[in-house]
């Protein structure tokens, strides 16, 4: 990491188990702020485990114990007295599958403020145009805001579920294979607004997708069989990586 980055996340020792099965060994690691970080590795590989364990995404899961620290601008998620609401709105989640609400465009982006208090109309329909022109999406969409939005399309369902966890303001975006379900267009549009949105927000995205990670993450963590095998600046690890093992990966020889 350069060194004049500032650690945004940071994990030590992270170990997670479903039941008996490890699913996390020991994950230390140090992301930095305003910058993209790609978890790579073949399927089951933890990579989704860890990206949930960011925001507490795991405590859902029955069976599912963690030890180790996850900190977040230096506080650690994982202590009793960390508000869990309080963490996912500054640690937005996009799925893999959009997931808009059965409701408006407008609603759904108006959602999350209007349940953390905001009921102002004029400041609704500003936070509503901000995030979505954040999201890529408004010009697209400005003439339709009362259209359900399941009448979008995959990729624009897709801007408006990172519109709608805009809305509330978070610090941190995470990103389970985002565009993993789009055509090549859409998939290039997602690509681009990430790029964009690491300006305002910190962005770590799992991705299986090699060309993806090398296009739009400024770091890469390469996960194998729950364990961290390497974690580099991205321009690094795809040209002169220092593990055998995440260059045969990169390249293709298995996974």
């Amino acid at each position: 990491m350069t060194t004049d980055a500032i650690t945004k996340i940071e994990t030590d020792g992270l170990n997670l188990f479903y039941g008996e099965k490890k699913a996390l060994d020991a994950i230390s690691i140090a992301m930095p702020e305003h910058q993209v970080t790609a978890l790579i590795g073949p399927s089951g590989c933890g990579k989704s485990t860890f990206l949930r364990s960011l925001n507490r995404m795991n405590d859902l899961i029955a069976g599912v114990r963690i030890d180790g620290n996850v900190f977040i601008d230096g506080t650690n998620i994982y202590l009793k007295n960390v508000d869990v609401v309080e963490l996912r709105k500054h640690v937005g989640m996009i799925f893999q599958k959009s997931n808009p609400f059965p409701k408006s465009i407008y609603e759904n982006v108006a959602y999350g403020p209007r349940i953390n208090g905001e009921s102002n109309k004029k400041a609704l329909d500003d936070l509503v145009e901000t995030s979505l022109q954040r999201a890529a999406l408004w010009d697209e969409v400005k003439d339709d805001l009362k259209k359900s939005a399941l009448a979008l399309s995959g990729g624009q369902q897709q801007r408006l579920c990172i519109a709608r966890a805009l809305a509330v303001n978070p610090d941190i975006l995470l990103m389970d294979e985002p565009a993993s379900a789009l055509d090549p267009i859409a998939t290039a549009k997602i690509e681009e607004l990430i790029y964009e949105l690491k300006v305002n927000y910190t962005i770590v995205i799992v991705t299986h997708n090699m060309q993806q990670a090398a296009r739009v993450s400024d770091y890469t963590a390469f996960f194998y069989l729950g364990q961290l095998i390497e974690f580099g600046e991205t321009k690094k690890m795809f040209t002169t990586p220092e593990v055998k093992q995440t260059e045969d990966y990169i390249t293709g020889r298995f996974g």
